[in-house]
């Protein structure tokens, strides 16, 4: 597995009966899956039934970590409010079968570069962010689309040991984030701590 990899959509079923596989992508633009030709596949984390699932693709043996599979994408397109693939090494309905729960991963390198002023979320997790004040109003934790816009999600350490860690959402749009600085590691924004 490449050390940049980033899990971006899981198999969900066989598609068809010539091996292809239907993919339920984490993002709502899946540039990434189409834009790498190479996917790893691993295991669910998911239990079914008292046992990992899915394949024997995924055995390493002897209570060792299941080892990632190299799946090499021959085509990957939309498919209604999905994504349909197929691979060279998968042929028939029962292969993809054997997919079923596999989470993707593909190398950050090779995600299409973005456009000025966009952001993969990925690369917005873990920044911290301040406002125009430079008061820190926590660290991006997860990132959530409305519609319309995404929303930072962000947490901050109570000061008070005993308290729970403050949760903010910021709109992730012009309005109130002024600027992003991906090497500084950093987001700042038009907002405030009461808010």
């Amino acid at each position: 597995m490449p050390a940049d990899a980033i899990e971006v959509g899981r198999i969900a079923d066989a598609w068809g009966i010539k091996g292809w596989f239907k993919v339920l992508p984490h993002s709502a633009s899946p540039e990434a899956l189409f834009s790498s030709k190479r996917w790893y596949l691993l295991p669910s984390d998911k239990v079914v039934g008292g046992s990992k699932s899915p394949s024997a693709k995924f055995a390493a043996g002897s209570g060792a970590a299941p080892r990632p599979v190299l799946l090499k994408i021959k085509e990957a397109k939309d498919h209604a409010d999905t994504v349909v693939a197929s691979s060279l090494e998968i042929v028939d309905r029962n292969q993809a079968e054997a997919l079923k729960g596999a989470r993707i991963f593909v190398p950050r390198s090779s995600f299409p570069t973005a456009g000025t002023d966009e952001y993969y979320w990925v690369d917005l997790l873990g920044l911290d962010v301040f406002n125009r004040e430079g008061v820190a109003l926590g660290q991006v934790k997860d990132l959530m689309s409305t519609g319309p816009q995404t929303v930072l999600v962000l947490s901050q350490a109570s000061e008070e040991a005993e308290k729970p860690a403050v949760e903010r959402m910021i709109p992730f749009v012009s309005a109130f984030v002024d600027n992003v600085d991906l090497p500084g590691r950093r987001i700042t924004v038009d907002w405030q701590l009461d808010y």
